[in-house]
């Protein structure tokens, strides 16, 4: 590992949007983009939320980070132009870019990213890397110049400094991001149509406003997997990123369409309360995993479209190792272990599924597989806002089918207050040598011992590692080969 980097802007801003309004007029016009999601927002403030789909919406768009986060996973400069790290690897020098400005007229400097800083870590903050802010101090050296000093050595901090939760904010309009964003991006926003679509129009004020090519960005909420595909065929949707993937074969087929299926750092997981009894019980625990068939979950929830996983992380990843054989597929084993922990079958629980077709889809298989150890599965559909209310928020559940996409979250099994309930000492001295191995290959090694031990104290039913499909006109051009996190990047798209 490098003791000393130092990261220059090359100057080229990712540029051009997009284009193209629906049906018989999709060639017309040059300035336009319909893009389509399966789920709607709760807000537009991605340091007020759980939610990947603000991202999907705000990231880089309206909202913009000191450093951003590539297609292959590599971190470049956006609002800083340049960063250096000390050879303690726990300070680091930004220089600003200048020259940037709110959508509200307000100067970006320093001072506002101080002020975004502290407040993600606040006392108050509700941001969901609450702890990773809370380890930083900032120190502002004069207007374009910050620095940033964290309690840990954390290799990850200028990849975690890309992502939404590390957005730079407007102080004076900060309190009212969820509903009126403003930013420092290309786009601000235009309409918010409950239930229906969002649509972001450029921004004249930009730095680099002749830049930007696209007028309008509509982004319509479809979460019905027949409806996605049909308002793809008609031509309504120019581009539907992480659609079904019960739709590839036609649109494969299709000369007006391109299909593009990325790798993901997501882990789609059957999640388990472990504060309810008997889901305390790490024997039953390990009876659910052992109970389900990953390999019939990967094709019943996504179309054969995944990589089996045994630990929450991803084949690719650095550090990762194979725990697929901790907790394998074994029925009779299922159901020992449940005798073993004093259970009485019909055990019944309650599956909660969010609306995203994976998780319904996929719902119906692990009640078909637990039906078999005597396990009665009562699934319970709710909407997104219900689930992040009730099923994250509140903790109300027994077991939930959810994919947790962001790219370096072991961190969420040490909080003692997140929505699984685990408990773990001995991971949380794990995870805190993690943040602190200096040497790649201490903290391979450790990131390893972190993979079993999740594996083992079988916290959840650890399912697969998803591939996100992308259907768009095949006129499109710019999109993201691969997407290490959850973002729609309007500046990097164009027509052909």
């Amino acid at each position: 590992m490098l003791n000393r980097r130092s990261v220059l802007a090359t100057g080229a801003l990712a540029a051009i949007p997009l284009a193209v309004p629906v049906g018989a007029l999709a060639q017309s016009r040059k300035d336009a983009v319909v893009l389509a999601m399966t789920l709607e927002p709760p807000g537009l403030d991605p340091t007020a939320g759980a939610a990947s789909s603000i991202a999907e919406i705000v990231q880089y768009n309206v909202f913009e980070t000191l450093t951003k986060i590539n297609s292959d996973g590599t971190v470049s400069p956006l609002l800083a132009e340049s960063w250096e790290v000390s050879p303690d690897l726990k300070t680091y020098t930004f220089k600003l870019r200048k020259g940037v400005k709110f959508q509200n007229g307000e100067p970006f400097n320093a001072a506002a990213v101080k002020f975004s800083y502290d407040r993600a870590g606040g006392e108050k903050s509700t941001n969901k890397d609450k702890r990773t802010f809370a380890n930083l101090t900032t120190q502002v050296v004069d207007e374009h110049t910050l620095v940033v000093l964290n309690k840990d050595i954390d290799p990850d901090l200028l990849f975690a400094l890309g992502q939404a939760t590390s957005i730079i904010v407007e102080p004076k309009s900060a309190d009212t991001n969820a509903t009126k964003p403003v930013g420092t991006g290309p786009y601000q926003l235009g309409a918010w149509n409950k239930g229906s679509s969002v649509v972001l129009t450029a921004w004249d004020g930009f730095r680099a406003a002749s830049a930007i090519k696209i007028r309008r960005a509509t982004f319509r909420f479809i979460s019905d997997p027949a409806a996605q595909v049909a308002a793809l065929l008609a031509g309504d949707v120019d581009l539907f990123p992480r659609v079904t993937p019960r739709s590839v074969p036609q649109f494969k087929t299709n000369p007006r369409f391109q299909v593009l299926v990325s790798g993901s750092r997501a882990k789609t997981i059957l999640a388990i309360n472990n504060a309810r009894k008997p889901l305390d019980d790490v024997r039953v625990r390990r009876a659910i995993a052992a109970a389900i068939d990953r390999k019939a979950v990967i094709e019943g929830a996504g179309d054969g479209y995944g990589a089996p996983i045994g630990s929450h992380y991803v084949p690719g990843a650095f550090g990762y190792v194979d725990t697929t054989g901790i907790n394998p597929f074994d029925i009779e084993k299922s159901k020992k272990l449940l005798a073993e922990a004093g259970v009485k079958t019909p055990l019944e629980l309650t599956l909660t599924l969010p609306p995203t077709p994976y998780a319904r889809q996929g719902g119906e298989v692990i009640v078909a597989q637990l039906a078999k150890v005597g396990i009665v599965a009562k699934t319970q559909n709710v909407e997104w806002a219900q689930w992040l209310s009730g099923t994250y928020g509140n903790k109300n559940y027994d077991l939930t089918l959810i994919s947790h996409v962001e790219p370096f979250d072991l961190g969420n099994f040490a909080k003692p207050d997140y929505y699984w309930g685990y408990q773990s000492p001995k991971f949380n001295e794990l995870y805190n040598q993690i943040k602190n191995a200096a040497r790649p290959q201490d903290r391979a090694r450790l990131l390893g011992d972190a993979q079993k031990l999740l594996a083992e104290d079988s916290v959840h039913a650890f399912l697969y590692q998803p591939q996100w499909i992308t259907v768009a006109n095949k006129n499109l051009k710019g999109l993201w080969k691969d997407m290490p996190v959850f973002v729609n990047d309007l500046s990097a798209l164009s027509w052909s």
